[in-house]
């Protein structure tokens, strides 16, 4: 039987990371990305696995770094695996949805902070992915996907709304 749908059977991802969307009533928090993988783009905040951490910890401690709040009770909302054919971009993400924080956002040098209306989230700035399966996420939906690109051009995907993590 196929272990994925789009990706090889031996896909293995070379890095993990997590995405953090806090939500604020009908604002959510992204960023604009000053650096890094995506320099320049719309995101939420997040960031790679460190050695020793769970994937909560990971979201916790990257939001922190990068717009300087404390988050709780993160919801597991997604999976993503992310493989770049062309440039060897192998990443399994993981979404979560926040809406209890404390602190004010901040800008670093990692990220440049903004709050957005659901309604208006400026998905021709972000990822040609998240216009995919952002908006599932963001209406209460459990997202698992596969996202392959070529060159960090989005070529193929299969996005499951509402699936089993």
């Amino acid at each position: 039987m196929k272990k994925y749908r789009l990706l090889p059977d031996d896909w293995s991802p070379k890095e993990i990371g997590t995405l953090v969307y806090v939500a604020d009533g009908d604002r959510i928090l992204l960023i604009e990305k000053l650096r890094g993988h995506g320099a320049g783009l719309i995101n939420a905040p997040g960031g790679r696995l460190e050695h020793g951490e769970t994937i909560g910890e990971c979201a916790i401690r990257e939001i922190w770094e990068e717009v300087g709040i404390t988050v709780s009770n993160l919801s597991l909302r997604g999976i993503l695996r992310f493989h770049d054919i062309e440039n060897g971009f192998d990443m399994l993400g993981y979404a979560f949805v926040v809406g209890l924080f404390t602190g004010i956002p901040r800008k670093t040098d990692e990220a440049n902070p903004f709050w957005c209306h659901r309604a208006e989230i400026p998905y021709e700035k972000m990822w040609d992915d998240d216009k995919l399966w952002l908006p599932h996420l963001l209406s209460g939906k459990v997202i698992n996907a596969e996202l392959i690109f070529c060159d960090n051009l989005l070529k193929e995907h299969d996005v499951r709304a509402n699936s089993a993590l």
